[in-house]
């Protein structure tokens, strides 16, 4: 799998393994799929040979897991550039938060400061 489908979890928890079972899986379930929407397309194909009928169906269930595969890395890439849109947020977030709790206790220190003088 891809570093977007890895597990955020700690190292040897088992996460990773355990996407890839359900990649796995998941992929199986996708070329099942295929084969049966290319049975399907070729059903009502009543004239074809039993070796063109194969041969069709071949052509459609790779066609079918070439999309599917290029669906998936598209939508991996999305999922890479938006972690990296959100960390860059999250990190600035933090520093003005940081900053207006700088600046607040400094307010602070200084309110208290005047009043003690006083």
């Amino acid at each position: 799998m891809t570093d977007a489908g890895r597990s955020v979890g700690a190292p040897g928890t088992g996460g990773d393994l355990a996407d890839q079972a359900e990649g796995y899986l998941l992929w199986q379930a996708r070329i099942a799929e295929a084969e049966r929407l290319a049975r399907d397309f070729t059903a009502r194909m009543d004239w074809l040979t039993t070796s063109q009928r194969a041969e069709v169906e071949r052509h459609h269930v790779e066609d079918s897991l070439r999309r599917a595969r290029q669906d998936l890395e598209r939508v991996a890439a999305r999922c890479r550039s938006l972690r990296g849109e959100y960390e860059r947020r999250y990190r600035s977030l933090r520093v003005r938060c940081a900053g207006w709790t700088v600046a607040v206790c400094a307010g602070a220190v200084l309110l208290a400061a005047v009043f003690l003088v006083r």
